[in-house]
């Protein structure tokens, strides 16, 4: 089982590459085929299932194939372990600018 903190890079460096997120962005709609993912990149096959391995080892993409055709859809799952280390960060800051508020609006001392 992967530890937390490898989970979490390997989630940013899926969603860090534009290609891929333009694939999570159509996968949000709905599953697709490799190649309808394709299409609208403007690139091959083969470079989208690159990217779809990499987006697969984050936990973000599930693929299955039936005879020829492999089908896309997201999970969300994935999508989970961005959003906790996200909300963790905007806790920590929010209560470190609330504490500076405080601060500031104390009256000065003479």
């Amino acid at each position: 089982m992967l530890n937390q903190a490898t989970r979490v890079h390997r989630v940013f460096h899926a969603l860090g590459d534009p290609t891929r997120r333009a694939i999570v962005e159509k996968l949000s709609y709905g599953p697709a085929s490799v190649s309808s993912l394709a299409g609208p990149l403007a690139i091959t096959v083969a470079a989208v299932v690159q990217h779809l391995q990499v987006l697969e080892d984050s936990g973000l993409v599930r693929t299955t194939k039936v005879g020829r055709v492999r089908t896309c859809r997201m999970e969300p799952a994935g999508l989970s372990v961005a959003e906790r280390w996200i909300a963790s960060r905007r806790s920590l800051w929010e209560r470190r600018l609330d504490r500076l508020g405080d601060l500031l609006a104390e009256p000065e001392e003479k």
